[in-house]
């Protein structure tokens, strides 16, 4: 507060000696159309062990963005109806809906079970195989890309054409040194267009690609391309078990998390309804119905 009260003397040097005039009481900063910024709204703006100049500058940017902010403010109540500004409403629906998300939050964090089996999802895996059709070419795929004199050109290829996947895991080392770029998980599906955004390779044929062609490596202006191939998958295929697990975790759980909201609210309502919490007067005129029968 002591190093807040500092800022606004300085600024009370660059900004004029009327500064506090009208409110002095009430350590006024500014006003805008009636409206006044005082200096326990400045708290908390300015981090700890920042310099004065970097403070001021702090201090006056807060100061100009709510003067703009109260200029189009009071710019809005000027230029809209009485029945537009009322949103008394409004702010009732709003308060009502963020209060009722905060309790079915606190409820979900305390009552849903997020353990889900293997069993489960398999089982809903099964169920639902016409909802995992695959609606483009996946592959499980490594690659490194070498400037064109990399004296290790030899080796990369030699490992990476290797069918050993545990040499393919040692290029790591490797090409953390020697390669311009690279990607060596093969053990995760990617789509084919974000490798061929990698790597521009040149594929007519997609089936007849992927079937014939397990390494790849050729030259790129200045650079050499290696592209190893472990799996593939082609659009409109089943997609794989382990390329949608998580999916179908997230699933079950939304799922849960809907019946247990639903069970609370039907509670909820029973319970008020057993102990004539409420009533609905079945007499009562329905608002903009109108009978006229002629």
């Amino acid at each position: 507060m002591r190093k807040l009260a500092v800022l606004i003397g300085i600024l009370v040097l660059f900004q004029g000696c009327d500064f506090f005039k009208k409110h002095p009481q009430e350590a006024v900063v500014a006003e805008c159309y009636g409206k006044y910024l005082f200096v326990s709204d400045l708290q908390g703006i300015v981090p700890e062990n920042t310099n004065i100049m970097d403070s001021i500058y702090r201090v006056n940017a807060f100061i100009d963005s709510w003067i703009q902010r109260q200029v189009l403010l009071h710019q809005a109540e000027s230029n809209l109806s009485k029945e537009e500004l009322d949103i008394e409403k409004e702010l009732e629906e709003y308060r009502n809906s963020l209060i009722i998300y905060k309790y079915e939050t606190q409820l979900i964090d305390q009552k849903l079970d997020t353990m889900v089996s293997e069993e489960e999802i398999e089982a809903y895996y099964e169920a639902n195989k016409d909802n995992f059709q695959l609606h483009t070419t996946m592959v499980k795929a490594a690659y490194v890309i070498l400037d064109e004199d990399c004296k290790q050109k030899d080796m990369f290829q030699k490992l990476m054409n290797d069918r050993d996947t545990l040499l393919l895991q040692n290029l790591d080392v490797m090409a953390n040194y020697y390669a311009v770029t690279s990607y060596l998980d093969v053990d995760n599906w990617i789509r084919l267009d974000e490798l061929t955004n990698a790597v521009p390779i040149e594929i007519y044929n997609v089936e007849s690609f992927l079937k014939k062609n397990r390494f790849v490596r050729f030259d790129w202006d200045n650079y050499i391309c290696m592209v190893r191939f472990e799996d593939y998958l082609l659009e409109e295929s089943l997609s794989p078990l382990d390329m949608v697990h998580d999916d179908i975790r997230e699933v079950i759980l939304t799922r849960r998390k809907k019946e247990l909201l639903s069970r609370m609210k039907t509670s909820l309502y029973e319970t008020a309804l057993k102990n004539r919490d409420f009533e609905v007067y079945v007499g009562a005129p329905s608002i903009g119905n109108s009978n006229n029968n002629e």
